[in-house]
């Protein structure tokens, strides 16, 4: 597959990350299935040797979706029976950089007009619900980059990462009330008080570096100075060895997978391996980093 977008030159660095990913299903009922597993394809992340196999064989298609159509949902229908969905590529991350205290909080009126539901409340993001607390929190912060890492940070050392604790209607406010959660959980307050403080902010979903127990992750990015710039409040990865797959307001819009039937997935196996020298490019937590 030829990559519509290839990598930025004027990056100094890059990353070598192989993915895989193996669903089974069974399948009570024909079904028709959406997939959103496979590596983004942006200007700063691109692919080498992916890979997409179905057990039995079936047709599918693979349909761009997201900014310049840099995302790729995997679509097909299945009959009865069992099912077997394994993905794999290479994605070779390119991240882009800047200094941290450089990046600014955009006003209101300049933000674009497709960004503002990255502003508003969404299911899992009831942030609408939260100025005041976002505001006693964080309104002393200089705003900016500063801002939403202080947010980050609180997150991540008031949540407990817990999984089991929270399920697919647990939202930002439930786990602010329970202090526990998984990294969708951490992803959505963070989303929900960045938010709320009239920063946008989105939810990405993708494949992470050191994420325990391995599988698809949960993170987000805010918007500063005309780009997305990437958070993981789990702390569990740099974000430099981030893939992204998809994003949305929330983890409702990145599913790992949607579907029309009866489906229950028996086995998910999420593989994520560092190729090359990891120490060839150091992670520096105070640079700011977009993949976007």
């Amino acid at each position: 597959m030829t990559d519509p977008n290839p990598p930025q030159t004027d990056t100094p660095s890059s990353n070598t990350i192989a993915v895989h990913a193996q669903l089974d299903y069974d399948l009570a009922t024909d079904a028709s299935f959406a997939f959103a597993v496979a590596a983004a394809r942006t200007a700063r992340q691109h692919l080498e040797n992916e890979t997409i196999s179905l057990d039995p064989t079936l047709d599918y298609t693979i349909e761009s979706y997201g900014e310049a159509g840099s995302h790729q949902l995997i679509r097909f229908d299945a009959p009865v029976g069992h099912i077997t969905l394994s993905y794999d590529a290479t994605a070779v991350v390119h991240p882009r950089s800047d200094r941290s205290e450089d990046l600014t909080r955009t006003a209101f009126g300049a933000i674009p007009a497709d960004l503002l539901p990255f502003v508003n409340p969404s299911r899992y993001c009831e942030s609408d619900t939260l100025t005041a607390l976002a505001t006693r929190l964080f309104g002393g912060v200089d705003p900016g980059y500063a801002t939403v890492q202080a947010v980050n940070d609180w997150v991540g050392s008031e949540i407990l990462y817990l999984p089991g604790t929270t399920d697919a209607t647990t939202s930002a406010v439930d786990v602010l009330v329970q202090r526990s959660g998984v990294c969708r959980d951490f992803a959505h307050v963070a989303i929900s008080l960045c938010r709320a403080l009239g920063i946008p902010a989105r939810y990405v979903s993708g494949y992470g570096i050191g994420v325990e127990p391995q599988d698809f992750h949960g993170f987000f990015e805010a918007y500063l100075s005309g780009d997305w710039w990437l958070f993981d409040p789990t702390g569990m990865a740099a974000v430099d060895h981030l893939v992204r797959i998809g994003y949305g307001r929330d983890a409702g819009d990145a599913s790992f997978a949607t579907f029309v039937g009866q489906a229950n997935l028996t086995s998910k196996i999420v593989t994520v391996t560092e190729q090359g020298d990891p120490s060839a490019n150091p992670s520096d937590p105070d640079t700011a980093t977009s993949t976007a």
